[in-house]
């Protein structure tokens, strides 16, 4: 199996060249572009070629610029069992991505609503990692709920947390960044008791 052109050689160096192409990204993500990598380069003084060998397309350079892109989880080590608990730690790891990343996150959620579908898919605010990092949050109730009431439930808390919330409740309904996150983050445990009394699905 071929080894990634970072991982061999040179790799502090090399790393470096990588960190810097991704600032760029993330540089002209923030002002509101989507670069090329041709244009990534060019920012970071690094050749063309060169760019090429980190990042094959844009779609991998954007998916590097995007902060959430690198976790495959959001639950520390030895999680608690209980769901709220868990539900907890997910939701305030994921809202202060969301916050301390606001300008791409504002930037990545505008290019999605401009885009064409095929476009849009390859946003990486479109790969449903929150839905997932959910999904493993409320895990201990499988078996509780059945499979289509717990995807439900994860879908309620997703449209309760996150980038598009955020923008709401704050240019819309004037919260401060603070209020949102506490409403956001009592929304979702709402919507966890609220599934445990009538799961999604089940109203009259």
């Amino acid at each position: 199996m071929a080894q990634p052109y970072e991982s061999t050689g040179r790799t502090k160096q090399k790393q470096r060249t990588r960190d810097a192409l991704v600032a760029a990204a993330c540089d002209f993500v923030t002002s509101g572009e989507t670069p090329t990598v041709e244009q990534a380069a060019a920012a970071a003084g690094i050749s063309r070629t060169t760019a090429y060998r980190y990042f094959p397309n844009n779609r991998s350079l954007l998916a590097a610029a995007h902060p959430e892109t690198g976790m495959t989880s959001l639950l520390p080590a030895n999680p608690p069992e209980d769901p709220a608990e868990r539900l907890d730690l997910v939701v305030a790891a994921f809202l202060r991505v969301i916050t301390e990343s606001e300008p791409q996150q504002r930037t990545m959620l505008r290019l999605s609503l401009e885009a064409t579908p095929a476009e849009r898919a390859a946003l990486p605010l479109r790969q449903g990692r929150a839905i997932g990092w959910i999904h493993e949050a409320l895990s201990p109730l499988e078996g509780r709920l059945s499979e289509p009431e717990l995807h439900r439930l994860v879908l309620a808390i997703r449209s309760a947390i996150g980038i598009e919330a955020l923008v709401w409740l704050t240019d819309i309904a004037a919260l401060t960044r603070d209020e949102a996150v506490d409403l956001m983050s009592w929304s979702a445990q709402a919507l966890l008791r609220a599934a445990m009394t009538a799961p999604p699905g089940t109203a009259d």
